[in-house]
């Protein structure tokens, strides 16, 4: 045992123990050091003596209370003689020594020092501990119980150690026993509803209690301190934390707002709505400072913390349109630009309560009662305001919860801003895109085409894809598709240069391959441009422009469709017996590199052979490479569909994700051709007597095509396009018509010099032919082919 001595200033256990091992008939039968040192008596003087001759007077042990035969256990006090004779006033426990039996065979007897001063102090260790301002707390773990002074009663009954509910505390309690070292355990437990705190926190340390004598660890003592107010800042502080890596996570306005209702529900508040201005949602810049409280604005954001799907307690829609009152808390934070605390004891809250139908009927239903407003401010500009509110039995805002309001809805700001901003320059570039894409594809006879451009749906911005299909002479078509790297408004506006130039250059009637060396140095040129532009203007990171560009042009006379590649990726073609495969291109270069050849390709396509152009945004992603892209859109094109748009519906469906990271053009083009009945050609010699001739064999064939009417202008034409081509060009010469949506007329020879129309004075006798064709015609013009030119002429076919 330990006894309670007094000494040095200082009251305490000491280390000393008295032990004495009596026999059933109350003879000495063993004597400790601590009881020789307790009175003076060493062993061989006691043992075999009679218990009863050490106490004071030689008093039965009836009249001291040292009745210990026939007992189980028994404690009391007793007036022992030192050796030296004073009187040592004592406590005595006896504890029975059992055989096999289970019968008593003696006693162990533990004594320690009494007086009233020792038991007084004794007393006052058992005052403090039931009177500490703390929670402590003693658990044996021989019985199993606890020991609790009144703060830990108390704070046991508020959740603090979580008596035997709290499964971790007393997993926590059995570790200290068993592994004999202290621990440090947090616990948190959500309040009441009428509590003023949302969360009761408690750091408790525990530690193993030892026997002095033994070392042997006899129970835990605990001692609780409320934590509340430092759980409630470390909870702010992760809240912020967290703010930081979840909102603004996109460039999209609504669902940066939507972030932030949902991080505030329900560990700030339980509702939170987010109003924003207009033009914020369109991407305008609002006017700086603060705004008037009579603005209106629109609901893009709310969340409740109630059970169940939906917000019951908004009384906006999302998309719906509210303007505050000036007294009304959000209001008031517009106009002032700072947050506002209020709460159902400010009669303007309760006003703006009542000042609406819908509100009122909110408020009835879930009691309102503490709201914080809270201005979206960045950059110095208004953005729109937050509402933060707390209802039925919820405890009230605090000046804390306000500053954290703030700083959240400051994260807030910036995260719409940056999403504004971004929408304004993705509207301004797509509204340059769609301007500079085609809107309606002519229609022609050569091909038929369905097409789809789909911009970015991530934060890369809008980019430079674009396509095309350019009606060429006799019948035939020029079919493009381009990608400028990069995105943005520059990427747009670069796209839509290259777009005009490869128009222009095909309407010149340039091959491919030619086509693609003037694209090529133009965008060399363009790259020039810009580098001079990035010296001057920090914010250009590189002047090089980088395009890929697929060209094609198809003949439905002949049915060859020649192709030239500037680094873009081939087209898929669907044969009409249903087998599908990629175009072998010879690639050239990116458009930029310049000094490189291009070279082409010709492949003969059947009637009603599908050709698939596309951008790299089609095929290509994370999760794949480009060759395994290209097989899934050859099996998407294989499938059977009714229509070449519902065709490319269902390549985009099968290829792409539902928000595509960059932008995506998908061009179908369908082969026609046109057949012998509908073209006519004739080899002429280099003689001006068969000028006649010719005039005759095309009479004779506008007259099988019922084309009679348009006789008199087609001679005309033929006479002075094959004069012209027998006075200034070389042989073979070749005419052709061709009956199509219109009449063509062609005369090739093969000389490289072009015809050029000009004005004939009154006494010149040539330059009148082509003036008078291009009078008759409603267009003209001179191709080149490696065996010469080709001049033609286009006359609308007669009404009927």
């Amino acid at each position: 045992m330990t006894t309670y001595v007094q000494g040095s200033g200082h009251s305490g256990w000491s280390k000393d123990v008295a032990t004495v091992t009596l026999g059933r008939d109350g003879t000495v039968t063993g004597w400790s050091e601590g009881a020789r040192r307790l009175l003076g008596h060493r062993a061989p003087e006691v043992v075999g003596r009679a218990a009863a001759e050490l106490l004071l007077g030689r008093e039965a042990p009836e009249a001291s209370g040292l009745a210990l035969l026939g007992s189980e256990e028994w404690s009391g006090t007793a007036a022992l003689r030192h050796r030296d004779g004073h009187r040592v006033d004592v406590t005595l426990h006896a504890h029975p020594s059992l055989d096999r039996d289970g019968r008593p065979q003696g006693f162990v007897v533990t004594v320690g020092t009494s007086s009233a001063a020792s038991e007084r102090d004794r007393r006052m260790v058992e005052w403090a501990f039931d009177q500490a301002s703390v929670g402590l707390s003693a658990h044996s773990t021989a019985a199993g119980s606890w020991h609790l002074n009144a703060a830990a009663a108390e704070e046991d009954a508020a959740g603090a150690e979580g008596g035997e509910g709290e499964e971790g505390f007393l997993r926590c309690v059995r570790r200290v026993a068993e592994e004999d070292r202290p621990m440090r355990y947090e616990r948190v437990v959500p309040e009441p509803a009428s509590a003023p705190v949302r969360h009761r926190a408690w750091v408790i340390e525990l530690w193993p209690v030892r026997d002095p004598a033994t070392g042997e660890v006899v129970g835990v003592g605990t001692a609780a301190f409320d934590s509340s107010e430092q759980h409630a800042a470390r909870e702010r502080l992760a809240l912020l934390q967290e703010a930081g890596a979840c909102v603004g996570t996109t460039l999209n306005v609504t669902r940066t707002a939507q972030e932030l209702a949902d991080l505030a529900v329900p560990r700030l508040a339980d509702f939170v709505s987010v109003d924003l201005l207009d033009s914020v949602l369109r991407g305008e810049e609002p006017v700086p400072g603060p705004v008037d409280a009579a603005v209106a604005l629109r609901r893009v954001a709310h969340q409740s913390a109630a059970e169940g799907t939906g917000v019951p307690e908004a009384a906006i829609d999302l998309g719906g349109i509210d303007t505050y009152p000036p007294f009304s808390p959000p209001a008031r934070a517009l106009a002032g630009g700072r947050p506002v605390l209020t709460g159902a004891g400010d009669p303007d809250f309760a006003r703006w309560l009542a000042g609406n139908e819908a509100r009122t009927a909110r408020n009835e239903e879930y009691g309102f009662h503490s709201v914080m407003a809270t201005p979206l401010r960045a950059r110095g500009i208004t953005l729109g305001v937050a509402v933060f509110a707390r209802i039925g039995d919820s405890p009230l805002f605090e000046p804390d919860d306000l500053i954290l309001a703030e700083e959240l809805a400051g994260r807030t700001a910036v995260g719409v801003d940056n999403a504004r901003r971004y929408t304004r320059e993705r509207t301004n570039a797509l509204t340059l895109q769609r301007s500079l894409l085609p809107r309606d594809l002519p229609r022609q006879a050569a091909v038929e085409v369905a097409y789809r451009y789909l911009p970015a749906g991530s934060g890369a911005g809008v980019g430079g894809d674009w396509f095309d299909v350019v009606p060429l002479s006799g019948t035939r078509v020029g079919l493009v598709v381009g990608d400028v790297v990069g995105h943005g408004i520059h990427a747009s506006a670069t796209m839509g240069r290259l777009r005009t130039a490869v128009r222009t250059l095909a309407d010149v009637d340039l091959p491919p391959d030619e086509l693609l060396t003037h694209l090529d140095d133009l965008v060399a040129h363009l790259s020039s441009d810009r580098e001079d532009v990035a010296a001057d203007e920090p914010y250009f990171v590189s002047g090089e422009i980088g395009a890929t560009c697929l060209y094609a042009v198809y003949d439905p006379v002949s049915r060859v469709c020649t192709f030239a590649s500037a680094g873009h990726i081939p087209p898929a073609v669907l044969f009409p017996d249903g087998t599908v495969e990629l175009v072998r291109l010879t690639p050239g270069p990116l458009l930029g590199v310049g000094g490189l050849p291009f070279e082409t390709t010709e492949l003969e396509l059947p009637e009603g052979s599908l050709l698939a152009f596309c951008t790299d945004g089609l095929i290509e992603a994370r999760d794949r490479d480009l060759g395994l892209g290209l097989d899934r859109l050859c099996d998407a094109l294989a499938r059977p569909v009714p229509s070449l748009d519902v065709t490319c519906d269902a390549i985009l469906k099968a290829l792409l994700p539902d928000s595509p990271a960059d932008d995506v053009a998908l061009l179908l083009v369908r082969t026609r051709a046109l057949h012998a009945d509908q073209v006519a050609a004739w080899s002429l010699p280099s003689d001006p007597s068969v000028v006649a001739d010719a005039r005759a064999q095309v009479s004779r064939q506008l007259a099988v095509w019922g084309l009679e009417e348009a006789a008199f202008v087609t001679e005309l034409v033929v006479s002075e396009l094959v004069t012209n081509a027998i006075r200034y060009g070389a042989v073979p010469i070749g005419l052709r018509l061709i009956r199509d949506r219109t009449l063509i007329c062609e005369v090739s020879d093969a000389s490289n010099t072009a015809p050029h129309l000009r004005r004939a004075r009154t006494y010149d006798e040539g330059g009148r032919g082509l003036h008078m064709v291009a009078q008759l015609t409603q267009g003209w013009g001179t191709r080149q082919s490696p065996l010469g030119k080709t001049i033609w002429a286009e006359q609308p076919l007669p009404v009927g």
